[in-house]
């Protein structure tokens, strides 16, 4: 299969794709569900559990971001 026409992704970039942007977009997705639910008393155990993984991917895409920024530039 041909390669894409344009100028090719850099290794460095690809991983901040996967690294920083896909991690915040699920813990986006996560807390806006929960945001929508009635009252923080009526949480469940399910919720709670959402909330640790929602808090888990934003320190995995903290991580990322500060790894982003302290690689060296010419990688």
């Amino acid at each position: 299969m041909p390669a894409l026409p344009g100028v090719p992704m850099s290794n460095r970039y690809r991983h901040v794709a996967t690294g920083i942007v896909v991690p915040v977009l699920l813990a986006a997705f996560g807390l806006f569900d929960l945001w929508q639910r009635p009252t923080f008393a009526a949480f469940q155990r399910v919720d709670v559990f959402q909330l640790v993984v929602c808090g888990m991917c934003l320190g995995i895409a903290l991580t990322g971001c500060i790894e982003f920024l302290r690689s060296s530039r010419s990688a």
